[in-house]
């Protein structure tokens, strides 16, 4: 047993408010897994809605957030046999992240590249897995087709365009704001929509002759049912969260958010059968209990040969709670990873 460092939300979710860095004890890894000295833990816009209890898989109670991260390995269970102590490695984690040390079971970690620093390390996994997942696996992503990527500038997104421009695919990708407009074109989008008023009128100009095929989505609301209504026949949407919800703020706006869970969109099944359209949702939690799948996506990744994740924006543990807010001022480009001190 050894004392580690966590953040607990105490005494259960609800707010930013609410994450306190606790010192407390951790058990031996058993005979399964691995313990990992953390070196970076990297944030995803899940961890928010988790610490809000706005995510239906969040814990009840006091629990540690975090789905993501890198470190070494610094002790092994008796019948691990995939990796030994000194290996650097990343890894998923169904929450538990957010601390100096974690047990998890040695099939959830996997070796960092040679050449990457652990912060890159920490920022690969989710965002990748999500994108692969979502454009092949539901989307079924062809060479020469088009597809919409939303948020195209953040951790999902920039991970999508690699992998789309590496399959031939014709990549509209949208932003928040203008000052990313540079950056989405440096990484291989084809066009590039800033979210506004005139998104339909955007679209429909960014697609020419062409079929919009694909959408991957995260915003929600009337951008989603816009994207929907210009797909193409036989297209398909993958949803894999809605930013609509997030605001600044320690704690959710219960009104506001009921507001806008009320005027959702609402597709009819029914419908769809004339239109010939599919609406597809995932999470990753998911995904991260069928290990097999994870494995097989994550050696289809390592075929692709893509390159080290963006990180956009680092902080040290003790300012983890900033970094959870700065995701609510939609203001990130890239992964934001927390570096953990030795």
């Amino acid at each position: 047993m050894i004392s580690r460092k966590a953040y607990n939300v105490i005494p259960k979710a609800g707010s930013i408010k609410r994450l306190k860095l606790l010192t407390e004890d951790l058990a031996d890894p058993q005979s399964n897994e691995v313990r990992v000295a953390v070196k970076a833990i990297g944030l995803n816009f899940a961890d928010i809605f988790a610490v809000f209890g706005l995510y239906k898989a969040t814990p009840e109670g006091q629990f540690v957030p975090g789905l993501e991260y890198s470190g070494v390995i610094d002790a092994v269970g008796s019948e691990v046999t995939s990796v030994k102590v000194g290996d650097r490695v990343m890894g998923v984690t169904r929450f538990g992240a957010y601390a100096t040390h974690l047990n998890i079971d040695s099939k959830y970690v996997v070796p960092i590249p040679e050449a990457w620093s652990f912060e890159e390390g920490a920022g690969l996994l989710v965002q990748a897995l999500t994108a692969y997942y979502g454009m092949f696996e539901l989307g079924n992503l062809q060479e020469g087709q088009t597809m919409l990527i939303h948020s195209a500038a953040g951790g999902v997104g920039i991970q999508a365009v690699r992998m789309a421009k590496k399959k031939g695919i014709f990549v509209i990708g949208t932003i928040g704001s203008e000052k990313k407009r540079e950056f989405l074109q440096t990484i291989g989008a084809d066009r590039i929509i800033v979210r506004g008023k005139d998104f339909p009128e955007r679209l429909k100009e960014a697609l020419g002759d062409r079929e919009l095929n694909v959408v991957m989505e995260c915003i929600g609301g009337r951008i989603l049912k816009q994207g929907y209504e210009i797909m193409a026949p036989m297209g398909r949407m993958v949803v894999y969260g809605s930013a609509r919800y997030a605001h600044p703020g320690d704690r959710p706006n219960i009104f506001r958010l009921l507001a806008k869970y009320i005027t959702r969109p609402k597709i009819d099944p029914q419908n769809m059968t004339n239109e010939n359209k599919a609406v597809m949702a995932f999470n990753l939690i998911w995904l991260y209990e069928k290990a097999h799948i994870m494995h097989e996506i994550i050696d289809k990744l390592n075929a692709m040969n893509l390159p080290a994740p963006v990180v956009g924006h680092t902080f040290e543990m003790e300012e983890l709670p900033d970094a959870l807010r700065l995701f609510l001022k939609g203001q990130t480009t890239g992964k934001v990873v927390v570096k953990v001190a030795s």
